[in-house]
């Protein structure tokens, strides 16, 4: 998310940040170069003139003016006004009500509503630890009430059954009665995706919403629509009092017009963000962190979450403790540092978090590709275990079965023998001495842009 926005936003930041100091040309050229990233991101055009316009402002301070590194004041006000347009803080959502607390689900036909919605109660249920029963009332799709209750099976999850001849403010209200009387902390009901400018559907989800008063109405938006969905999720907050937006297919969208844009036009915050389509792959919204991502400052704090929740910490030790009693590192350890990395969301979502490392994430995400990842585990689950300890036995031979066993050629069991070869010196330089020497060891290896 953010490529294209980054690497412009970044390159003007590098030149303000060379600069001894500001002048008004210097400055014009600066805040043009600001402008037409954010329109090229699909930023709505009234959002990157204010923005601009703050920046502007602010900048010609006599604060900034006369600082001794004038250019890095600049940054931090580009950074405060971003944190600003998507609304300063992580929203999260209001629990605090008599149990249960309603969600009402509302958004366009292929949004991602229902994936959103098992993401959401999977988020609930492992993140803030509540019990959480989910439910369909959309009765005009009845593949989309077998999904929901397919997913909610997948993550022990309640599930409340519906049917195409059910109506729908009807099992709203049963869902909700059915929750109550088992003590379950939040309810969530999805509902049919729907055209703002079909009238009688509109009227549909409103007397949803009247007939059950939930404590939160999120609108669920296709980020990869851009102003679409800027202007779908206005018109819906028109019809209904939506508390919040959750944006899906952040992953696939490289411009993030309406995550800049969304909270400046609808006065909503966004407070999810979809990042992939596994059932985990939702992260709540925090303004200042994507901010720093933008920017090329990283986020780090966000980073030593994923580690904290998805790094298996025992193997880590384990893996530790090996290579400090001399012992080699092999194939089913190379295995199990893609695995972890896989959890993470590959090279370039780590990457994207460390500060400086921003603009090379999108490069990296192309070249380590998933795929490209669960081809190199398929290769070496085709390996007998006595090839994973002892790589070096692996010859032409046994390299043909193993390309036949994961369905791959033998020039990528090459690549990734070559692959694993550069990580094992890698590990060897991280025993002596730390993040520097593991960097260099990197550099040149496959599927690295440095």
């Amino acid at each position: 998310m953010f490529d294209n926005l980054s690497e412009r936003l970044q390159g003007t930041v590098k030149r303000l940040r060379g600069q001894g100091r500001l002048t008004e040309d210097n400055m014009r050229e600066a805040l043009r170069e600001v402008r037409m990233a954010l329109l090229e991101a699909d930023v709505a055009l009234p959002v990157a003139k204010a923005f601009v316009e703050h920046v502007r402002v602010k900048a010609s301070g006599r604060e900034v003016l006369t600082s001794l590194t004038p250019g890095q004041a600049v940054i931090k006000i580009v950074h405060d006004e971003l944190v600003h347009l998507m609304g300063d803080a992580n929203d999260g959502l209001d629990l605090s009500v008599r149990p249960p607390a309603v969600i009402l689900m509302a958004g366009l036909q292929g949004a991602g509503k229902t994936t959103t919605v098992a993401k959401l109660a999977r988020f609930l249920k492992e993140k803030e630890k509540k019990s959480v029963l989910v439910t369909s009332a959309d009765i005009y799709r009845p593949a989309a009430i077998e999904q929901l209750h397919r997913l909610a099976d997948e993550l022990g999850v309640n599930f409340f059954p519906s049917s195409t001849s059910d109506d729908p403010v009807k099992i709203a209200q049963s869902a909700i009665d059915e929750a109550r009387k088992r003590i379950i902390d939040v309810v969530i009901i999805d509902t049919a995706g729907r055209l703002h400018v079909d009238d009688e559907m509109m009227a549909e989800i409103r007397d949803i919403h009247a007939a059950i008063s939930p404590v939160e109405t999120l609108f669920v938006a296709d980020s990869m629509t851009g102003q679409d969905a800027v202007n779908s999720a206005k018109a819906f907050d028109a019809a209904l009092p939506l508390t919040g937006v959750i944006l899906t297919k952040t992953d696939g969208d490289a411009r993030g017009g309406a995550a800049l844009s969304i909270r400046h036009i609808t006065g909503k915050p966004i407070k999810f963000l979809g990042i992939g389509e596994k059932t985990d792959a939702l992260e709540p919204f925090y303004p200042e962190r994507l901010a720093g991502r933008i920017l090329g400052m990283g986020d780090v704090v966000s980073l030593v979450e994923d580690i904290q929740e998805k790094v298996d910490i025992a193997k880590t030790e384990q893996l530790a403790k090996k290579l400090n009693k001399g012992k080699g590192f092999d194939l089913e350890d190379f295995r199990d540092q893609l695995m972890q990395m896989e959890n993470m969301g590959g090279i370039g979502s780590m990457m994207e978090k460390l500060p400086g490392m921003g603009a090379m994430a999108g490069r990296v995400q192309e070249q380590a590709a998933s795929s490209q990842m669960k081809g190199m585990l398929a290769i070496i689950n085709s390996m007998t275990p006595h090839e994973r300890r002892f790589p070096d036995v692996i010859r032409g031979s046994r390299k043909r079965r193993i390309a036949a066993g994961s369905g791959t050629q033998v020039q990528e069991v090459n690549r990734m023998l070559k692959q694993f070869s550069q990580m094992q010196k890698m590990m060897k330089k991280m025993k002596k001495g730390g993040m520097k020497n593991m960097l260099r060891g990197m550099k040149g290896m496959p599927g690295m842009p440095f």
